[in-house]
């Protein structure tokens, strides 16, 4: 059904929302580049944007989960805090959390009802609308900080319409490269135009050339660059070393992770500097306080499976250094969007000795598993079979022994599966 015939009959959010145009399955045909169509969705909503704090974060990889991350240091602080971060895995109201808890359906049903007709009128994508729908949810909750994650890039993302007070650039790689270009210097330009006038910059980007670009923008507006040492063992700032830090979060690349969202919580908040309480009751319980789901979450113990969104090399092979390290030999199911590093991806499957099986993925923007299988047999990685996600989930109870691990990943949309089939333990 058409968005705009909808306001005629009963409406429910989720039927209304998913029928707009949306990047997962329309590709570059869903995208708005550029602010004029959230502009016009802030004025017509009363400018919600402008009622609240926010930090504002962009990148390749880490990016969700360093805002997860700090926003459960927030809230451990006392602090009302929102969360948007995208994609969602099986429900929209999950793109909007306050102190880790999506809205009730009933209000976004109600919101839906009363700006659906705005939506139509300024021809929003499914991506602008949720965005102004999260901001309107923060508004509305009263909340003292919203934690607001990029969705691509970052120059012309509808999220950019903020006036943060704090950005963050986590680890800059090659990713949507159709779009924010081929290169390092070329991706880490988009990104870094989040930057604001005056506003402080947080990085812990290692990489020379991608740090130059940064370091250019925060000085064309005036902003302060801090940039850490995301290798730094035991995490140290310029405020304190931390030890002992328990972050509830497997997988070693989450330690930059957690590195960003501790001196971040340092640059915004006084008494977290003063006592760092707050950091370490946040982290050890940041899935439960943000709310983050599907990263190397336990599906299953028996086989040992983890599912991960990894859907680029550089985070697979990050993913894949823990889980190879938990059993004798490894299982993946594994499906990719088209407009992925398959290659890449595929030399990290072989080096970590994977044996794969081949999903077929609910979008025209999905790799096929004949497309993957040529990329997997070019790299010598073995395939065991090909089909649906949950066929592949419930093969690996027949492939997998005991000594055995798998893990479920490629894309948000092959989690997604995974977690409608089955209840993480």
């Amino acid at each position: 059904m058409c968005p705009s015939l909808i306001s005629a009959v009963p409406l429910h959010y989720e039927s209304y929302l998913l029928g707009l145009p949306r990047f997962v399955t329309d590709g570059r045909a869903a995208m708005r580049p550029g602010l004029g169509t959230m502009k016009a969705l802030m004025d017509a909503m009363g400018r919600p944007d402008e009622s609240f704090e926010s930090v504002h974060v962009a990148g390749t990889n880490g990016k969700g989960t360093t805002c997860s991350l700090l926003a459960a240091v927030s809230t451990a602080s006392g602090r009302r805090t929102g969360l948007h971060t995208s994609p969602h895995l099986n429900h929209i109201h999950e793109r909007m959390r306050l102190d880790g808890v999506p809205p009730p359906d009933a209000w976004l049903d109600k919101s839906v009802r009363r700006w659906h007709a705005t939506f139509d009128q300024t021809g929003a994508s499914f991506f602008e609308a949720t965005t102004a729908l999260s901001f309107l949810y923060f508004a509305e909750s009263g909340v003292d900080l919203a934690i607001i994650e990029t969705g691509l890039g970052g120059r012309l993302d509808a999220t950019n319409i903020l006036s943060p007070c704090l950005s963050i650039i986590t680890s800059i790689d090659y990713d949507h490269t159709d779009i924010l270009g081929q290169s390092l210097t070329s991706i880490a330009s988009e990104k870094s135009g989040i930057i604001k006038t005056g506003v402080p910059v947080l990085t812990a980007t290692a990489e020379s050339e991608v740090l130059s670009v940064l370091r250019d923008a925060a000085a064309a507006h005036g902003a302060a660059l801090h940039v850490v040492d995301p290798d730094s063992l035991p995490l140290r700032t310029p405020v304190r070393e931390y030890k002992d830090l328990d972050i509830d979060l497997r997988g070693a690349h989450n330690r930059g992770n957690a590195l960003l969202a501790v001196r971040a919580a340092e640059l915004l908040f006084p008494d977290v500097r003063s006592d760092p309480a707050a950091v370490f009751s946040g982290l050890r319980r940041v899935r439960v306080l943000s709310g983050i789901r599907g990263r190397l979450d336990v599906l299953s113990v028996r086989p040992k499976t983890f599912v991960d969104v990894a859907h680029n090399p550089a985070a697979l092979k990050a993913v894949l250094e823990y889980v190879s390290l938990q059993g004798v030999q490894l299982f993946v199911v594994f499906g990719v969007l088209r407009d992925k590093d398959l290659n890449g991806m595929a030399r990290a499957l072989s080096e970590a000795e994977a044996r794969v099986f081949i999903c077929r993925l609910p979008t025209r923007r999905a790799a096929t598993p004949k497309e993957i299988a040529v990329i997997l047999d070019r790299h010598g990685v073995r395939v065991w079979g090909t089909g649906s996600v949950p066929d592949g989930v419930a093969g690996l109870q027949r492939m997998a022994g005991s000594q055995d691990v798998c893990l479920v990943t490629g894309s948000h949309l092959v989690v997604a599966a995974a977690l409608d089939s089955f209840s993480l333990e």
